[in-house]
Formats: structure tokens, sequence, C-alpha cells
């Protein structure tokens, strides 16, 4: 069988499909049918039925929607608006000014849900409407809040931390502990790159507030305190061992309610329609996920990961050769898998070549995040895209194109982790959790 004829009538699929107007998820289950029927032996309609039914059932899945709520809550409630009220003071002499919300916000929300799509999408239902109400230009706002976005699965924890740490047999605490300097170094660049394009389109950027005194920066941050006190307790669940992942998703949905109904703007109508507005999304991302479970399947049984894994292994490139050739790989396999498909498909191949090449398998966890978080905003199967254009419209053309620029550093970012790996290998060293 020729992996690059059937890669290439899979890509063809999928762009058909999506060219003819099916849905996001079909789409990717057609693809998924059409491969199994025509390159494997295994009957296409019941693993589809299983897989589907196993994506919907899945526990961990359970955290997204009570995030996305927390998040329908916070937008329709004046905790949103506060949020822009605290961080304004602060931001207005920064270039960019409050397009860095995005990423600040990302970067907060990454430590509570360890979900890109989860952090993706409630951080958006704050800021797009916001900042679009202030004035700021769409393809920034929603760039940035792409890329911005994939910070939830870089920054501990993360479900693709743990998957990789399963099946690699590394310390999932030493990846966690790993996961922060990157995590902290990716926020950096993205706000460095809203900074020098906010210098160079200074026209583009609404104008500043009147300046504040340091004294009245801190009497209106007094805003913040629902907000930072809704972050620390999902937080503290987490951390103190008190609540899972899931459990504090659900401790977030209790504090927003109870925080929004002390300030007076929860009331029947915003409760229903934040409830309404939450089961919307989620639907459209479980059946993406659930066409995406499937398409995994389909490539499982294909053999195409499989067989790419080992014509890398094949090769006998250096180490930096090595590292080059696997980052092009994921982010192409990224254009067709979710982050944990590729996981779970490759590992097996690739850690003997990996481990002889002599990279440090701590380190090679927090590159393989960076990559997954790249395919995050590569079409046609990038999932923060799908999130966004389920909430803006957009088609997927134009977010691919505008969260370009974040996928470009991300490649930056895994080049100066690979030049100074102490980035990520340091912190495990010396902390344990």
């Amino acid at each position: 069988m020729n992996e690059a004829l059937v890669t290439s009538l899979l890509v063809l699929s999928i762009f058909g499909f999506l060219a003819g107007g099916v849905w996001v998820g079909l789409t990717l289950a057609g693809a998924a049918w059409l491969g199994m029927e025509l390159f494997s032996n295994r009957p296409a309609g019941d693993a589809m039925a299983i897989t589907i039914w196993g994506a919907a059932s899945s526990w961990t899945l359970t955290a997204l929607p009570l995030f996305l709520w927390m998040g329908e809550i916070l937008f329709r409630s004046r905790l949103s608006q506060d949020l822009f009220k605290g961080l304004a003071p602060w931001l207005d002499r920064i270039p960019g000014r409050l397009l860095h919300t995005n990423v600040v916000g990302c970067a907060i929300f990454a430590a509570v849900s360890g979900s890109s799509a989860a952090t993706c999408a409630t951080i958006g239902k704050m800021t797009i409407p916001e900042l679009t109400r202030r004035g700021y230009p769409q393809d920034q706002i929603i760039g940035t809040l792409a890329g911005a976005g994939t910070l939830g699965l870089l920054i501990p924890p993360s479900i693709i931390m743990i998957v990789y740490g399963v099946s690699a047999d590394v310390s999932i605490s030493k990846l966690f502990i790993a996961g922060i300097f990157p995590g902290i170094l990716l926020a950096g660049l993205f706000m460095g790159y809203i900074a020098i394009w906010a210098l160079l389109h200074p026209d583009q950027i609404p104008h500043a507030d009147e300046p504040l005194t340091f004294r009245q920066k801190i009497h209106e941050s007094r805003h913040l305190i629902p907000v930072v006190i809704l972050i620390a307790v999902v937080l503290s669940s987490i951390y103190t061992g008190f609540a899972t992942a899931t459990e504090a998703a659900a401790v977030g949905v209790l504090g927003s309610l109870i925080l929004s109904l002390a300030q007076g703007s929860l009331n029947g109508k915003v409760f229903k329609a934040s409830l309404m507005g939450a089961t919307r999304l989620y639907c459209m991302i479980a059946l993406i996920l659930a066409g995406a479970q499937f398409l995994t399947l389909a490539m499982g049984y294909i053999g195409l990961p499989r067989a790419l894994a080992e014509w890398i292994t094949s090769l006998g490139l250096t180490q930096f050769g090595l590292i080059v050739a696997l980052m092009v790989f994921f982010i192409i396999l990224g254009c067709f898998l979710d982050g944990i498909s590729i996981v779970v498909l490759t590992m097996g191949v690739l850690l003997p070549t990996v481990t002889a090449a002599g990279i440090d398998l701590i380190w090679f966890g927090i590159f393989l995040v960076f990559v997954i978080e790249m395919a995050q905003i590569t079409p046609p199967v990038g999932f923060n895209l799908f999130v966004l254009s389920g909430m803006t419209r957009k088609e997927l053309p134009y977010l691919a194109r505008v969260s370009f620029p974040m996928f470009l550093l991300m490649i930056a970012g895994v080049l100066i982790v690979y030049a100074v790996p102490e980035i990520a290998t340091w912190l495990p060293r010396h902390m344990t959790m």
C-alpha cells in the first residue's frame, strides 16, 4: 500500500467534504469511514459506533462542558467586565494594550483546565466580545487567542503530559514541573509579538485612557478580586488534592454562580442563556472530537502513523536532525490527528530512537507538547481553529491565516528550548512534587 496515496486521498476527502458544507465532525467521520472501507479489512460501521460512543462517554471529557459553562457565566455576568477593568490600568502603557489579556487570561486559565479547547473557548467567550467592542482589530483578537489557547497543553496540569508520562514511563510530576518555564517562555513570545505588532501598527490600537497613578491602579485592581478568588479556589482544589480537574471544573461553575449572584448579575434569564450557550458549544466540540477519534482509529488500522514513524527511525539522523524531522513529522500528523492520539500511536516506535540519540525523555515530553500545540492551529484538523470557527462563524482558511504568526512563534519556542534545554530540565532536577 502506498502511504502517500492513502494520505492524499484522506486529505482530498476532508477538503472535499468541507467544501461541500458538511459539518466538521461529520467530515472527519466520513473521511475515516472512506479510509477504512478502501484500505482496511475492518468493518467501518461497528468501529464507528464503538469509537463515537467511547469518545462521547469519556469521564475526562466531563471537565470540558463544565469549564465552558463557567466561561459562559463569566461572559454573561459582570465578572468578565471586571477582569478588563482590573487589568486595563496595568496594560494601558504596554504596546498592544488589552490584546495582552488573551495571553494573560489563557496562561492563568491553562493552570486550571489542562485543556487547549477549554482554555480557548472559555477565555474567548470573555475576550472576543469585549475587545471587539473596544475597537481592537479582529485579526489580532482571534489570531492571538488561537495561539494563546494552546497554553492549556503546556502549563500544568496537562492531559497530554499525563498520556506521555504513562506511554514513556516518565514521572508525570516532573513533566508538570518541566512545563512551567517553557509555558512562561511561550506566553512571553506571544506578548512580545503583540507588542512589536502594535508598535508597527499604532493606528490600529485604540487610544489609551488617561494615565492613572499607582494608587489609582491599585484601587482599580479591586475589580480583579472576584476573578482571582475564583481562580485561586479552583487551582487550590487541584493542587491540594481536594479535587480532580473534573471536580475542580464543577467547583469553578459553583464559584462563578455564587460570585455572579453576589454581584446581582445572575437571574433566571442569564442562568438559562449561559447553560444553553455552553451546551451548544460543547455539542459542536463533542461532535468534532468524536469524528477525530474515528479518524484516529481509521489511520491506526491503515497503519499510516506507524509507517511514517518507522521511516523516520530508519534515516539515521543526528540529534538535531532527528528533532527537526520529528517536528515536521508531528506537524504533518497533527493536521489529521488530535494530540492524545499522536502520542498513543507513535511513542512505541519512536521512544527507542529518541533514547538512543541521547535525548532526555523529560525534555522530549516538553518538545512533544510544543509540536502538539502547533497541531491545534493547523488545518484541516486544528482543534482550536474549529472551536474558534464555532464561536466566530469564520472560515477555516481565515482562522489559519490569522493564527500563522503564533505557529511561527511556537517553532521559535522549540528552537530556544533545544538551544537551552535547561529551560525544561533545570526545575525538575531541583524540585519534586
